[in-house]
């Protein structure tokens, strides 16, 4: 009975160091890279943007409001791009507010670029603080963007497209 006693207390000495681990290090999983689509569908673009949206997430509060425009030998283009101007307009209009992300991507870029140029060069300077505009293009195209929008007061990314 001494014998097992002297186990027992052993045991429940011992037991603490034995449930305790060293915190291993979270494992970072690398994330492959999703091509660029070459569809004009809308659908097919969800996976890239949210690929290189998301390093940019930080501080937003609101879901991104995505700009996208087909390409330009979609059906109805031209009125597409219309409408896609309209709502920008509308949208700068009433006023984007901090924490919040505009993301400008196209399989028609230059499109995309006079859409952007041509909306906020009614946007008064410095009314868009904290906000983060990304465009998603190529770098010349960035810097068209940049001269646009940074005015505003916005935080500009620019992605490249690959």
């Amino acid at each position: 009975m001494n014998t097992l006693s002297r186990l027992l207390v052993v045991a429940c000495l011992a037991l603490p160091f034995t449930a305790c681990k060293k915190e291993e290090a979270p494992k970072v999983e690398a994330v492959a890279a999703v091509p660029v689509p070459m569809s004009s569908e809308q659908k097919d673009w969800k996976p890239y943007l949210e690929y290189k949206l998301t390093p940019h997430m930080a501080g937003i509060t609101n879901s991104p409001y995505v700009y996208f425009l087909p390409k330009p030998d979609s059906e109805d283009f031209a009125g597409k791009y219309e409408r896609q101007v309209e709502k920008l307009q509308q949208d700068l209009g009433r006023g984007i507010t901090e924490g919040n992300m505009l993301v400008f991507a196209s399989p028609a870029p230059e499109k995309e670029v006079e859409m952007i140029e041509t909306a906020f060069k009614d946007v008064g300077s410095g009314t868009m603080k904290n906000v983060k505009v990304v465009f998603i293009g190529t770098p010349i195209l960035g810097e068209r963007v940049r001269a646009a929008v940074e005015p505003a007061g916005v935080n500009y990314i620019f992605e490249e497209a690959k």
